[in-house]
C-alpha cells in the first residue's frame, strides 16, 4: 500500500479537481505526487508518474480554461526532474548502505561467531541485540570454547561505543580464543586478556585513554565435574537457577576490570559453585539490567527470572528479547549480549 501511495495521491487530486469548484484548484497539488514518488520509487517510474500528472493537468485545461495550466505544468515538470534526481541519489545511498551492512554482518560473524548449541553435556544459547540496527556490532562480546580444561566461556562489555569499542572487543575475543586452550587456570587466562587489552589500548591512542576499560566474566565448566568456576572482573553477576530457585552469583571478592590493573592492582578471585544436571545460568551484559521503562525504572532481571525459572535456554533468551523491547517501549539505549547455559541430564534429548 505504501508503494502505491503516489498513484493514490494522483488519483485523489485528479478526482477532487474534477468534482470541486474551479476556485479551489486542487490541480495545483499534482506536483506533490512525483515528489512523493522520489522517496519510494526508482527513477523511471518517478518520471513516468510525473509525465502522467502533466497529461492530467493538460486534460483538465480542456475542461477548465482558467486553472493556470502553464504555471502548474511548469511546476510538475520542475518537480519531476528534481524528484528523478532525488530518487537517483536515494538509490545510490541505499546501495552504499547495503554494502556497509554486508561488511558489518561479515564482521559480526567473525567477532561474534555462531556458538555451538551443545558442548559435551552443556547446552548453550546466545543473544545479541544492537542498540542501533545500523550498527549491527558494538562493544559487547561473548565466546565459548571446548578446551582440555573443560568448557570455557567469556562475556564482556567494553566501555564506550563505535569502532574503537569494536576493535577492543575483537582483540579480547581473539586473545581468549587462543589462550583458553593453553592457560592452566582462569587467573592466568585473565592476565593474558589484561595484557592484550593494555597493549591494544596503548597502540591505538584515544582521548579517553585513561577510561578505556572492559568488564568481563570468565566461566569454566570442567569435564565430568559437578561445578562451575567463575572469575568476575567487574561484570554484572550471573543469575543461577536450581530446581526453580533463583540465586544471583555475586563475587565473594572483587576482581579488577580489564585494563585497570595499573590503577586498581592485579587482583583476581575465582568462585566455585556447584553445577549439576538441570542447573542453568544466565550470563549477560549491563545493557540488560540498565534497560529503562518510560518512568526511568531499571529492568528487574531477578524478578523476571523468577517468572521464567523453568524455561529452557533458547526459549528463555527469546522471552528476554521480547520482554526487554516491550519494557523499553520498542527501542534499546545500549547493546545487549546474553548467554544461557544449562547442564543437561545424561541421555536427555537435545533442544534447539
Amino acid at each position: 500500500m505504501l508503494l502505491l501511495s503516489p498513484v493514490i495521491v494522483t488519483v485523489l487530486i485528479a478526482g477532487l479537481a474534477l468534482s470541486t469548484p474551479r476556485g479551489i484548484a486542487f490541480s495545483r497539488l499534482l506536483p506533490a505526487a512525483p515528489a512523493l514518488a522520489a522517496a519510494l520509487w526508482p527513477v523511471l517510474p518517478t518520471v513516468l508518474l510525473g509525465t502522467f500528472c502533466l497529461l492530467v493537468m493538460i486534460s483538465l485545461s480542456f475542461i477548465y480554461s482558467d486553472l493556470g495550466t502553464p504555471y502548474t505544468a511548469a511546476a510538475i515538470a520542475a518537480v519531476t526532474l528534481a524528484a528523478a534526481y532525488a530518487s537517483h541519489l536515494r538509490l545510490q545511498r541505499e546501495e552504499t548502505l547495503f554494502q556497509v551492512r554486508l561488511v558489518a554482518d561479515a564482521a559480526q560473524k567473525v567477532l561474534l561467531r555462531p556458538l555451538p548449541h551443545r558442548v559435551q553435556d552443556v547446552e548453550i544459547e546466545s543473544l545479541y541485540l544492537a542498540a542501533q540496527e545500523q550498527a549491527r556490532i558494538g562493544g559487547d562480546f561473548y565466546e565459548v570454547v571446548d578446551t582440555p580444561h573443560g568448557v570455557r566461556l567469556l562475556i564482556g562489555d567494553v566501555r564506550g561505543k563505535g569502532l574503537s569499542a569494536v576493535g577492543v572487543a575483537s582483540a579480547v575475543i581473539n586473545c581468549f580464543r587462543e589462550n583458553a586452550y593453553d592457560q592452566p587456570d582462569l587467573r592466568a587466562l585473565v592476565r593474558r586478556l589484561q595484557t592484550t587489552m593494555s597493549r591494544y589500548s596503548a597502540a591505538v591512542p584515544a582521548d579517553d585513554q585513561a577510561e578505556h576499560f572492559a568488564t568481563a566474566l570468565i566461566a569454566e565448566i570442567p569435564r565430568g565435574g559437578g561445578h562451575v568456576r567463575i572469575l568476575n572482573c567487574g561484570h554484572p553477576p550471573p543469575v543461577f537457577v536450581r530446581a526453580g530457585k533463583i540465586h544471583v552469583l555475586e563475587p565473594t571478592l572483587a576482581s579488577t576490570p580489564l585494563n585497570l590493573s595499573a590503577l586498581l592492582g592485579d587482583h583476581y578471585h575465582v568462585d566455585t559453585t556447584a553445577f549439576v544436571p538441570g542447573d542453568q545460568v544466565l550470563f549477560y551484559t549491563d545493557g540488560v539490567t540498565e534497560t529503562r521503562d518510560r518512568t526511568g525504572a531499571f529492568f528487574p532481571l531477578a524478578d523476571w527470572a523468577r517468572q521464567h525459572n523453568r524455561t529452557p535456554p533458547r526459549e528463555l533468551l527469546d522471552r528476554l528479547h521480547a520482554d526487554l523491547l516491550h519494557y523499553a517501549g520498542g527501542r534499546l539505549d545500549d547493546d545487549i549480549a546474553a548467554l544461557a547455559v544449562r547442564r543437561r541430564h545424561t541421555g536427555a534429548p537435545e533442544q534447539r
